[in-house]
């Protein structure tokens, strides 16, 4: 459901009959007309659908647009252009990337309509995981693939929880979600601080995720995801297991094993601009091989293979 609707207009676009009948639908509607208050709140509160109307604070229109669309927690927020039918005609369609267009004056009838239409191509093209709401492994691929013959470095990023399925065998399946959304929350949040331009964060599932930075962000965003998630790990440890440092649990042979505390694992690995990769299952492979060295140290530990190509 398309709830939380934020509207930039520089003058009402919505009679209001269509917004007691959109109110009525469930949708919550914010009506924003100055430009910094609209980019604060996509940037800070991504809302579920974005209508922004034609020359919106003196032609920056497609500036809010492009804001909406690189948010990294929801990245397939649908947009919807309110214009005239004059502007129609003379729009540049790669300056705006909009998922629907509306023509005013309008009926309520219609944006109803329209935004229910908006809803179901969402639907239907989203992948995103259910738990932490990222992007899932349609996206990632789309995302690495972008970045195989662009013009500057980038690193990829592959992040994953070390001893985490004996960690939901010991403390169950809800706490074990706990800690993914927190593992995910981090990584988006680090991400977003020092590298929101021009980045992405997804969720491959289960607790393994990728995140994808230019390649001159990746070791503070790397150093910061480890330091975070090493502060806050202990509020889903009893004090037991962290008195022990440890706990036992079973193995996936069914063995009584020692295992040691929460931790996280980064993989790293170079595309673009000085990378000879051609295919996404490349850096995929490559990737695997550096996570294979980094698991077997103990403790949150990152490593960014700098090469071309693995």
């Amino acid at each position: 459901m398309l709830t939380r609707i934020l509207v930039a207009a520089d003058a009402p676009i919505l009679s209001e009959p269509t917004r007691i009948l959109l109110e009525a639908r469930g949708h919550r509607l914010k009506i924003c007309s100055q430009l910094a208050e609209a980019v604060g709140l996509v940037l800070d509160e991504p809302p579920d659908c974005l209508i922004v109307q034609k020359g919106f604070a003196n032609g920056k229109d497609a500036d809010i647009i492009a804001t909406a669309k690189a948010s990294l927690q929801k990245t397939n927020v649908p947009v919807i252009l309110v214009l005239s039918s004059a502007q129609e005609a003379n729009l540049d369609w790669q300056q705006y990337p909009v998922d629907d267009i509306m023509v005013a004056p309008f009926s309520p009838e219609l944006a109803a309509a329209r935004l229910a239409l908006a809803e179901a191509r969402m639907l239907r093209i989203s992948d995103s995981n259910p738990l932490s709401r990222l992007p899932g492994n349609t996206s990632i691929i789309k995302a690495i693939s972008r970045t195989l013959h662009a013009d500057r470095a980038y690193a990829v990023g592959y992040v994953d929880i070390d001893n985490f399925k004996p960690y939901n065998d010991r403390y169950g399946f809800s706490q074990g979600d706990d800690v993914i959304l927190m593992v995910a929350r981090i990584i988006v949040n680090v991400v977003e601080e020092l590298a929101r331009a021009d980045s992405f964060v997804g969720h491959i599932g289960g607790d393994d995720f990728v995140f994808i930075v230019p390649l001159d962000k990746a070791e503070p965003i790397c150093q910061k995801i480890l330091a975070n998630f090493d502060t806050v790990k202990t509020m889903f440890i009893n004090d037991e297991d962290l008195a022990a440092g440890g706990f036992t649990g079973t193995d996936r042979l069914g063995r009584k094993t020692r295992f040691g505390l929460l931790s996280l694992s980064i993989a790293v690995v170079r595309t673009g601009q000085g990378s000879n990769f051609e295919h996404y299952g490349e850096v995929a492979a490559a990737a695997s091989q550096v996570k294979h060295h980094v698991k077997q140290q103990e403790g949150s530990v990152y490593l960014i293979d700098r090469r071309s190509s693995c």
